[in-house]
């Protein structure tokens, strides 16, 4: 007893982590959401490539645009167009978001909660109206 000082606890010490980590905290829906947010702009890094190739080949000429536009009126094609316009909106909306926060506006839990809730509903919404539109606007599915 002589070696504990006056007023320590008694209890062994728990090794503790340096820095909170995924294990600690619950995880919570704007929690995932901004993992979602950086992998988003990661795809869309990828989208921009996808991109580049439609300017490119629109340039180059018949052929290669031919190329490109078999590849992309494919199924995978699609898919991958699809998550593209899907990526780009919900990143925007998350930008918007963090914009808001940056006015100093939605820390409360509910307005966090309801900002979040809208980004994620609104980019899924906001792609299906996309590709309806560009449906109608194109005379329907190829």
């Amino acid at each position: 007893m002589a070696d504990l000082k006056a007023g320590a606890a008694t209890a062994p010490r728990r090794s503790r982590p340096l820095s909170p980590h995924l294990q600690i905290y619950r995880p919570m829906l704007t929690m995932t959401m901004s993992i979602v947010h950086r992998i988003t702009g990661g795809a869309l890094y990828f989208g921009t490539l996808l991109l580049a190739w439609w300017l490119i080949s629109a340039a180059a000429g018949p052929n290669a645009y031919a190329t490109f536009e078999a590849f992309i009126g494919s199924f995978i094609g699609r898919v991958i167009l699809f998550g593209y316009t899907w990526a780009l909106l919900h990143h925007m909306l998350g930008g918007i978001r963090h914009l808001i926060w940056d006015t100093l506006h939605g820390f409360e839990p509910a307005e966090r909660e309801w900002l979040t809730v809208a980004t994620l509903v609104g980019s899924i919404v906001l792609t299906l109206v996309v590709w309806v539109i560009g449906y109608l606007a194109v005379g329907g599915p190829r």
